[in-house]
């Protein structure tokens, strides 16, 4: 597949926390698209893909000076009052690309200056593992959510084939915690996983979030069901998964090794 990047220079970087984000004032996307390009990803029926004229995943916009006009942005929200930060709502901010751009870690350096009243750090990226010295200035201000939709990888190839391997995300989730860095894994969508998802992931955090396509794409899955997502469940005699009650399969999995004021479902698991 061919990726197409893209140099743009954005006017502004905070947007108003709205709809599912409404529990913080801002969200914060340092790319335009995605080149994990997942299967179900929601952003895929959001105006900013589907006005693209180019397949989702096959594209990326680097937003260049990001750190210069989110200083500026920044510094002048937080004069208003508390400002806290959901990074990202239609990317992931370490996507391959950032590599080489760090314009993710750009935006940390400027917050570590003057840190937010919190700042949540969605990925499911082992990159972000790089900037453990960054997140670890901002202290509790911090928490980074790791997406470990299922710990199956055959699961996994199936539906988002171009993001990192699961290993690979359960490793990261170790780094950060002997680190000290605050950390939850969020299980979102919630895909078909093995009854020992929740043993495996005990070691690693003492927070989780549970979410699926019908809680968690913003329209009770109206956007999902547009991608025809159901059609791989069938394809793959998983049609059970597909079901607004899915997750209560999961979450009873759950509740057997994490407390229940360790577990949260859909929007509460990414509040402040």
């Amino acid at each position: 597949m061919t990726i197409e990047y893209f140099y743009t220079q954005p006017k502004t970087l905070l947007n108003k926390g709205t709809g599912f984000l409404t529990g913080y004032s801002h969200s914060l996307n340092p790319y335009t698209g995605c080149t994990f390009g997942c299967s179900y990803c929601y952003v895929r029926k959001m105006p900013v893909s589907l006005f693209r004229g180019a397949e989702w995943g096959t594209w990326v916009d680097i937003k260049k000076n990001a750190a210069e006009v989110f200083r500026k942005q920044f510094l002048r929200e937080k004069s208003k009052g508390p400002v806290t930060i959901f990074m990202s709502s239609s990317t992931d901010p370490y996507q391959p690309i950032e590599y080489k751009e760090q314009i993710t870690r750009s935006l940390l350096e400027v917050m570590v200056d003057d840190p937010p009243d919190f700042l949540f750090v969605q990925t499911r990226s082992p990159l972000v593992q790089r900037d453990i010295d960054l997140l670890l200035r901002l202290g509790e201000k911090v928490r980074v959510s790791m997406t470990v939709e299922t710990d199956r990888e055959d699961i996994r190839k199936h539906f988002s084939p171009n993001a990192p391997p699961i290993k690979a995300r359960l490793k990261t989730l170790q780094l950060l915690d002997d680190a000290g860095v605050p950390t939850q894994a969020t299980i979102a969508p919630m895909l078909p996983s093995s009854e020992q998802f929740a043993e495996i992931l005990r070691p690693l955090v003492d927070r989780i979030c549970i979410d699926d396509y019908f809680m968690g794409d913003g329209s009770s899955g109206k956007r999902t069901r547009q991608l025809g997502i159901n059609a791989l469940y069938e394809q793959l005699g998983l049609e059970e998964w597909y079901h607004p009650a899915a997750y209560r399969v999961v979450y009873e999995r759950f509740k057997q090794v994490f407390s229940d004021d360790r577990i949260y479902v859909s929007q509460e698991g990414f509040e402040p």
